[in-house]
């Protein structure tokens, strides 16, 4: 095609070489990514698919709605509990149920260690990689690297140079055995790594720091969920009981032993993330202060429905507050209402559905998933092998998202956005402080004007960056949580649920409602329709169907799409760029997209009593 602009101002252009990344790994699900290089190598085109379909709207419908949190949890063991979380809220929504303070707190830290747990699992675990050399480590100074654990973050015990290189000695060994395990197959000679191999070392230790301290953030779930991943939940409140002075030994509901407990996990969590994760952004940001890419649509278009308010149910007191921002006007928020069907539509114009007008999008309460598998006249290859989609027809399992009708980029930078021009004072401290100290290590001199702040945090470092201070903002509303919970139960309130909705008996007719999340990925919405006390239609919208949508009707591309463009590669066989700016966003295809068979034939039917 001839170079074409899109409605939303990016300019596409696949007339280059066609690169092919599938899958994508290090993601939870299922991707491919195909973008367009010219002659100097810099990507001019991106296609982005989700390669899974999802069928658990189909597999809800007439269910008891007070079920439904424990089947769409199991959407995806990564995000675990979100999506339970925002069907009870649905349901409670739909139902007019109040739950009562000490179970919003005991949610609230659930989804707060949640989202603790899953930025630092992202940053290290599948995301430093992009930016880190394992192999370059053993060149490491482990005296050095104790002198630039030092500097970076001063804080943190472990910092010995016998520390360091006892670590190293156990990275040779794995190097020397020809077992690299999880450092397998990366590029590791590609010039796109940048840091020095005392950065790349302190980075490799903290990358088995966090291994190890992951499975002790999750024990809050264990706590007062029962288990993780997929922690309990329920309609009308949560799960554990409160006596302080039971035994739990005889298994008794949570007592001061437990809450106390959980308040050194959250503690736990403060430190590592204050300590480890956001000197280690920032300190691997600095060797990067040349690639402010992959911005894409977060300077110009950005939304979330907001979250953690203070007072259960009171939107107003949410600590970082929803909105949208469109054309990338920063000075102008506007009001998201995901009741609106008006506002929030998805589209299926290239995605692998059918409606019965694809011009046109629908509100999830009435929603559609009925899938239709059909490769464009310009793919390359067969349904089952494909060598290039065709980006003009339907190319992804993923739909179209749009708020108003403009595509948007959820997640932790979005709402950091938000946040920040909305004034919440923690979030521009945090924002300020972040950025004088990349100054610091980076010799840069961006200010805290909006117009220096638009070039730093749209971007894949900024998106990085705004994962790991939303970790640092979680654990302390979390650790305000716990003795906001104290300090009810010790009023004498010790009610964790309330039942009076309970039987459907109580329940209208006809009822719908929405529940939304702040996942660790975005802005996650679940909405249910219920018809004689059983679910007449679900939809789940969430934050990888909002920044990994294929094309709408009108030609507007999505947030990974968009965040490809532009972006010099060093060698496009080895497509580290690629994984940088994908892996920053930190896709759940699986979420987003479940199984069918490469006929398309039905494989199963399932009776609802």
């Amino acid at each position: 095609m001839a170079v074409i602009k899109t409605p939303n101002n990016f300019e596409l252009d696949n007339s280059g070489r066609r690169v092919v990344v599938d899958p994508v790994t290090r993601i939870e699900g299922h991707m491919r990514c195909e973008v367009n290089v010219d002659e100097n190598n810099v990507i001019r085109n991106a296609v982005s698919s989700g390669t899974m379909w999802r069928g658990l709207e189909v597999i809800l419908k007439g269910r008891d709605p007070r079920d439904a949190w424990a089947f769409v949890e199991r959407i995806c063991g990564v995000c675990t509990g979100c999506h339970a979380l925002a069907s009870v809220r649905a349901v409670e929504d739909a139902l007019g149920i109040e739950i009562p303070y000490n179970a919003h707190l005991i949610r609230e830290m659930m989804a707060k260690t949640l989202q603790v747990h899953d930025h630092v699992v992202h940053f290290y675990h599948l995301h430093a990689l992009d930016w880190v050399n394992p192999v370059n480590a053993l060149k490491a100074d482990p005296v050095a690297t104790s002198q630039l654990q030092q500097a970076v973050s001063p804080h943190h015990p472990l910092s010995s140079p016998g520390y360091f290189k006892d670590v190293q000695n156990r990275l040779k060994k794995f190097v020397e055995s020809g077992q690299l395990g999880i450092f397998k197959n990366g590029y590791w000679d590609n010039p796109a790594y940048k840091l020095s191999p005392e950065a790349d070392l302190m980075a490799v230790t903290h990358y088995l720091e966090a291994l190890d301290l992951q499975k002790e953030f999750v024990k809050v779930h264990t706590i007062f969920g029962g288990k993780n991943p997929h922690p309990n939940y329920l309609v009308g409140g949560v799960p554990c009981a409160i006596n302080m002075d039971g035994d739990m030994s005889a298994g008794a509901p949570l007592n001061m032993e437990r809450l106390n407990f959980v308040l050194e996990r959250i503690k736990e969590m403060q430190a590592f993330v204050k300590n480890v994760y956001i000197p280690d952004v920032i300190a691997i940001a600095s060797f990067y202060k040349d690639w402010l890419y992959g911005g894409g649509l977060a300077g110009q278009a950005v939304m979330d429905y907001g979250a953690y308010p203070t007072k259960p149910g009171d939107k107003s007191t949410d600590q970082l507050p929803g909105g949208a921002i469109i054309n990338g006007n920063w000075n102008e928020v506007h009001p998201v209402d995901p009741r609106d069907p008006e506002q929030v539509q998805e589209f299926v114009a290239h995605s692998w559905y059918t409606y019965e007008d694809e011009t046109r999008g629908y509100h999830p309460w009435d929603g559609v998933t009925e899938p239709k598998y059909e490769l464009g006249a310009g793919a390359k290859g067969d349904r089952t092998h494909i060598k290039e989609l065709d980006e003009s027809a339907k190319y992804s399992w993923i739909k179209s998202p749009r708020w108003r009708g403009h595509a948007v980029e959820v997640g932790p930078l979005a709402r950091y956005i938000l946040a920040y021009v909305q004034g919440v004072e923690y979030v521009q401290e945090q924002v300020h402080s972040s950025l004088a100290r990349f100054n610091e290590l980076a010799g840069t001199e961006f200010t805290t004007s909006v117009a220096d702040l638009k070039k730093v945090l749209p971007s894949t470092i900024g998106r990085t960056l705004a994962r790991a201070l939303e970790a640092e903002y979680c654990a302390d509303m979390m650790y305000d949580d716990w003795h906001r919970l104290i300090q009810n139960i010790k009023n004498g309130d010790t009610a964790t649920a309330n039942m009076e909705k309970w039987d459907p008996s109580t329940w209208p007719k006809e009822a719908k409602g929405v529940g939304t999340v702040a996942a660790p990925r975005g802005a996650l919405g679940h909405w249910i329709k219920i018809k004689d006390g059983k679910i007449e239609n679900y939809q789940a919208v969430v934050p990888t169907t909002w920044n990994g949508s294929p094309r709408d009707p009108m030609g507007n591309i999505g947030a990974y799409e968009a965040s490809l463009l532009n972006t010099p590669m060093e060698r496009p066989d080895e497509p580290v760029e690629i994984l940088r700016t994908l892996h920053s966003f930190d896709p759940c295809l699986a979420c987003s997209t479940h199984v069918m068979s490469e006929e398309g034939e039905e494989m199963a039917k399932v009776t609802v009593r």
